[in-house]
Protein backbone atom coordinates (compact mmCIF):
# COMPACT_ATOMS: atom_id res chain seq x y z
CA UNK A 1 0.00 0.00 0.00
CA UNK A 2 1.16 3.56 -0.71
CA UNK A 3 1.44 6.00 2.19
CA UNK A 4 2.47 9.63 2.51
CA UNK A 5 3.10 11.83 5.51
CA UNK A 6 4.62 15.00 6.90
CA UNK A 7 6.08 16.42 10.05
CA UNK A 8 3.89 18.89 11.99
CA UNK A 9 4.86 22.04 10.06
CA UNK A 10 4.95 20.31 6.67
CA UNK A 11 8.59 21.18 5.95
CA UNK A 12 9.37 17.45 5.62
CA UNK A 13 7.19 15.19 3.49
CA UNK A 14 7.73 11.51 2.78
CA UNK A 15 6.22 8.57 0.89
CA UNK A 16 6.61 4.82 1.11
CA UNK A 17 5.22 1.48 -0.01
CA UNK A 18 4.59 -1.13 2.68
CA UNK A 19 2.04 -3.44 4.22
CA UNK A 20 1.42 -2.17 7.73
CA UNK A 21 0.14 -5.03 9.87
CA UNK A 22 1.31 -3.70 13.22
CA UNK A 23 2.90 -0.73 14.93
CA UNK A 24 5.84 -0.87 17.31
CA UNK A 25 6.42 0.77 20.68
CA UNK A 26 9.97 0.52 22.05
CA UNK A 27 10.90 1.20 25.67
CA UNK A 28 14.52 2.31 25.15
CA UNK A 29 15.36 5.64 26.78
CA UNK A 30 14.97 7.64 23.55
CA UNK A 31 11.73 6.06 22.29
CA UNK A 32 10.18 6.19 25.76
CA UNK A 33 10.89 9.92 26.11
CA UNK A 34 9.51 10.75 22.67
CA UNK A 35 6.56 8.35 23.15
CA UNK A 36 7.25 6.88 19.72
CA UNK A 37 4.67 4.75 17.94
CA UNK A 38 6.36 3.42 14.81
CA UNK A 39 5.60 1.69 11.53
CA UNK A 40 8.22 -0.64 10.05
CA UNK A 41 9.22 0.23 6.49
CA UNK A 42 11.98 -1.26 4.31
CA UNK A 43 14.54 1.49 3.78
CA UNK A 44 14.56 0.98 0.00
CA UNK A 45 10.78 1.67 -0.17
CA UNK A 46 10.93 5.00 1.67
CA UNK A 47 11.75 8.38 0.18
CA UNK A 48 11.80 11.97 1.34
CA UNK A 49 9.50 13.81 -1.07
CA UNK A 50 10.24 17.30 0.27
CA UNK A 51 12.43 18.95 2.86
CA UNK A 52 15.48 16.73 3.12
CA UNK A 53 17.46 19.87 3.99
CA UNK A 54 15.13 20.46 6.98
CA UNK A 55 15.95 17.09 8.52
CA UNK A 56 18.33 16.96 11.46
CA UNK A 57 20.16 13.85 12.61
CA UNK A 58 20.54 12.59 16.17
CA UNK A 59 22.92 9.72 16.92
CA UNK A 60 23.78 8.27 20.29
CA UNK A 61 25.13 5.13 21.94
CA UNK A 62 26.57 2.88 19.20
CA UNK A 63 25.83 5.46 16.47
CA UNK A 64 24.28 2.83 14.20
CA UNK A 65 20.70 4.04 14.57
CA UNK A 66 20.11 7.29 12.69
CA UNK A 67 17.25 9.34 14.19
CA UNK A 68 15.81 12.06 11.95
CA UNK A 69 13.62 14.92 13.09
CA UNK A 70 12.41 18.17 11.52
CA UNK A 71 14.72 21.06 12.35
CA UNK A 72 11.80 23.49 12.11
CA UNK A 73 9.04 21.92 14.26
CA UNK A 74 11.12 19.29 16.07
CA UNK A 75 8.90 16.33 15.22
CA UNK A 76 10.55 12.89 15.02
CA UNK A 77 10.03 11.62 11.45
CA UNK A 78 11.88 8.30 11.25
CA UNK A 79 15.00 6.41 12.16
CA UNK A 80 17.22 3.74 10.66
CA UNK A 81 17.20 0.85 13.10
CA UNK A 82 20.22 -0.31 15.02
CA UNK A 83 18.92 -3.90 15.08
CA UNK A 84 18.46 -3.96 11.29
CA UNK A 85 19.78 -0.96 9.30
CA UNK A 86 17.80 -2.12 6.23
CA UNK A 87 14.61 -1.12 8.07
CA UNK A 88 13.24 2.25 9.04
CA UNK A 89 10.89 3.01 11.86
CA UNK A 90 8.52 5.77 10.72
CA UNK A 91 6.54 7.92 13.15
CA UNK A 92 3.05 6.45 12.77
CA UNK A 93 1.49 9.74 13.90
CA UNK A 94 3.00 11.50 10.85
CA UNK A 95 1.48 9.08 8.32
CA UNK A 96 -1.50 10.68 6.61
CA UNK A 97 -4.78 8.80 6.89
CA UNK A 98 -3.37 5.96 8.99
CA UNK A 99 -5.83 4.68 11.58
CA UNK A 100 -3.28 3.75 14.23
CA UNK A 101 -6.04 2.50 16.54
CA UNK A 102 -6.90 -0.27 14.06
CA UNK A 103 -3.45 -1.87 14.15
CA UNK A 104 -2.03 -4.03 16.94
CA UNK A 105 0.96 -2.62 18.82
CA UNK A 106 3.99 -4.84 19.42
CA UNK A 107 6.12 -3.84 22.38
CA UNK A 108 9.88 -4.07 21.92
CA UNK A 109 12.34 -4.38 24.81
CA UNK A 110 14.84 -1.72 23.81
CA UNK A 111 15.68 -0.93 27.43
CA UNK A 112 17.75 -4.10 27.73
CA UNK A 113 19.77 -3.50 24.54
CA UNK A 114 23.42 -2.98 25.27
CA UNK A 115 24.83 0.48 25.59
CA UNK A 116 28.33 1.48 24.59
CA UNK A 117 30.25 3.25 27.36
CA UNK A 118 31.23 6.78 26.42
CA UNK A 119 29.04 6.76 23.28
CA UNK A 120 25.95 8.56 24.56
CA UNK A 121 26.97 11.84 22.90
CA UNK A 122 28.69 12.73 19.66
Amino acid sequence: MHYTGTCHCGAVAFAFEAELNELVRCDCSLCAKRNALMATVPKDRFRIARGEQALRLYRWNSGVALHYFCGTCGIYVCHQRRSNPALLSVNACCIGGLDAESLPVRRVDGRSMSTVAGQTKL
